[in-house]
């Protein structure tokens, strides 16, 4: 859970072009990662929960930037 936290604290600490572009490379993993599990077996498939949540997380960061004027 405390490393949970510190991502988070990290996350928000980006630049607008940083959570972007961390927010894309996490949806292109998650999309690769949906392909496996259809094609083979996952060893954890409860990555695919996390990611998804983490990458929600990232959403929001996004655009409270965006609502702060921080865009650029």
């Amino acid at each position: 859970m405390a490393d949970s936290k510190l991502k988070k604290k990290d996350d928000r600490e980006l630049s607008y072009s940083e959570l972007i572009s961390k927010r894309n490379a996490l949806k292109k993993e998650y999309m690769d990662f949906r392909f496996k599990m259809v094609v083979s077996h996952v060893d954890n498939p409860m990555q695919k929960r996390t990611m998804r949540r983490e990458i929600a997380r990232l959403n929001t960061f996004i655009r409270q930037k965006e609502l702060a004027g921080e865009t650029k």
